[in-house]
This record gives C-alpha cells, structure tokens and sequence, in this order.
C-alpha cells in the first residue's frame, strides 16, 4: 500500500514531439521520461518498481480504471494537434484521468465541452498529473519544460491509426524505461517494439519510412505504366494484392484516385503523411547512409524525386499523390 508521500512524490513526462517545422501532426517523436518532483534514478525503473508490468497484457480498452497502475491513473497531455488530440482521446477511452494543455484555445474548449479537465499551463498539468505525455514540435519544446530521460519512440500509422488506437510505437532507450510505459503505448496503440538503445527507434523510423516510400514509388510506377499499356490500375491492382506484388502501398493505401475509399488519393490526396515529411525522411536516411558507408542508390532517387516533387509545390499533399504529380498517373472511376 503507498503512502500519499509515496503517492504524490513520482511524476513522469513522456515527451512526444517531433523535429520538423509548423506541422502539428507528429509521425517521428521522442519520448521522454523524467520526474518533474525529483530526479530520475536508472536504477529505480526495474520490473520489481513496477509490479504491474509482469502481469501486464495489452489491451484495446479498460472496463474501469481499478486495472491501470495506481501511479499512471492521472495523465496530462500537452499538444492537442491532429496526432495529440486523438492519442489523448485514446486514453481517456481506456480509463485514464486525463488533464490537458494546449496552445489553441479552441481545442481546449472542445475538451474542456467533452468535461476534460483543462489547465492554462504545463506546469499546471504536471501538478495535476502522475504522468505527463506532450505531443509537441520539437525537442526543444520538450526540453523547456524539463531536461528528460530520453526514449525515442517514433509512431507508425499516422492520424487514422492514432485516432483508431492502432499506431505501432517504435522504442530505443532504457529497456526498464519501456517496460515501465508499456501501459500507456497500448491504450494509444496496437504495438511498441523495443529496438534497442537510445536512438535505435528513430533509427528503426527511418528505415521503415526509406522502405514506404520506395514501395510508394514502385506502385506508382507500375500502376501508370499499366494504365499506359491498357491495363486499368483497379485491375492490377487485384493482381498486385493477390500474388507477389502485394504490399501496403497497393492494398491498404493506393495511390490512384477513385480505386479505395478512405485514403488520401480518395480525397484530393489531402491528410496523410505530407510529402515534404518524406523528403525529410529520404533526407535523414541518405545522411545516414553517407554516415555508416551503406550503399543507398534507391535511397538517392526516391530523394530526388519526393525533392522534385516538394518544390513544383506539392509538399502539403499526401506521398502518394507521386502517382498523380510525377508519373503523370490517371484518376479511375470504378463502379461499386
């Protein structure tokens, strides 16, 4: 049983944020554990601190907070963007007394109508938090609020996954620090992997997203080379995600306008992932590349092109409007 000393005395940041310019929406973040109360002691983060963790099982959603740790039940939340607002939405589904803070004052005020408890300040919300969670622009941000404990933990899935509770959350730092969170990652999504040390899940991001956009590219290309052969891109389409072509690019995210709902080439290519987001990524992997002496020609030329692409002022649109914007691709029309 803990003591209201014992109670009040730990409280934790996990700090999301992500380091690029005016964009709200964060794929690539960094999370970050401190005590804003006390300095944080390594040595103190093990499975034997937090017993809850060799019993712990994911879970979508919690029937009430009675199965959540005693010191993650109150949660704050900084950064109500595109990302932020739907992870914080997430856990208050899963049972977490959620305290909230964001520069918009519209955003505070849906909440705040939702009966989220608000506050004016971050430090306001960390007095009312065990945990603090910020969805932020960068890490600097992060680091005016307090010097952290590092984790990198970049998300896969993008708004739909975050506001579904599905984002797949990449982790590198302590591995006792990772544990510790476990709670959190699955009440906002559907998996967190353990990459190793700090910096090994940005890593991990940045060869996921070198990986996407090539397939992006090679979809692309394919799908308006057949257009341009008399093959429409629903039918290959059909082909691809029956037999060896398959991959999400083709069967969870096509690119070609009017073959999926619900993706950004049904809308114009609006939402998604910008595609100077990744031009920035193609950036950082072929800097990588150049750091470790790693061959990287498809690297190189998925660079040049997202770069091309970005400066014919394309940069807001979604990656996969290359199809539209570069290939020269076709809109379809399918009948339902």
């Amino acid at each position: 049983m803990q003591t209201k000393t014992e109670r009040n005395k730990p409280t934790w940041l996990l700090a999301f944020c992500c380091s690029r310019v005016k964009v709200k929406r964060s794929f690539r973040i960094i999370m970050a554990f401190c005590r804003l109360r006390s300095l944080f002691s390594p040595s103190k983060c093990n499975s034997s601190s937090f017993p809850f963790y060799q019993s712990f099982k994911p879970r979508r959603t919690f029937s009430s907070s009675h199965h959540l740790p005693s010191h993650l039940q109150n949660v704050g939340f900084i950064g109500l963007g595109n990302m932020g607002s739907r992870m914080a939405t997430n856990l208050i589904k899963a049972g977490f007394s959620v305290t909230v803070h964001d520069l918009n004052s519209d955003v505070l005020d849906k909440f705040s109508h939702m009966g989220v408890a608000t506050r004016k300040t971050p430090c306001e919300v960390s007095e009312a938090s065990d945990v603090v969670v910020t969805m932020l622009p960068s890490s600097a941000h992060v680091c005016d609020l307090e010097k952290p404990f590092m984790l990198d933990a970049p998300v896969s899935g993008g708004v739909i996954a975050a506001e579904a509770g599905t984002l797949t959350f990449m982790v590198g730092g302590s591995e006792e620090v990772f544990a510790a969170a476990k709670p959190l990652f699955f009440s906002m999504g559907k998996g967190a992997i353990y990459c190793g040390g700090a910096g090994n899940g940005s890593a991990a991001k940045i060869c996921n997203n070198l990986a996407l956009a090539v397939s992006m590219l090679g979809v692309s290309e394919a799908l308006a080379l057949g257009q341009s052969l008399g093959v429409a891109a629903s039918t290959l389409s059909k082909i691809f995600n029956c037999s060896s072509a398959r991959c999400w690019s083709s069967d969870s995210y096509n690119p070609v306008p009017g073959v999926m709902e619900g993706v950004p080439s049904s809308r114009d290519y609006n939402g998604g992932f910008a595609s100077k987001l990744m031009a920035k990524d193609l950036n950082l992997a072929a800097e990588s590349a150049k750091q470790t002496g790693c061959k990287h020609p498809l690297t190189s030329q998925a660079q040049k092109i997202y770069t091309e692409l970005c400066n014919e002022g394309h940069e807001g649109k979604d990656f996969s409007c290359v199809f539209r914007h570069y290939y020269t691709g076709m809109d379809e029309h399918v009948d339902q």
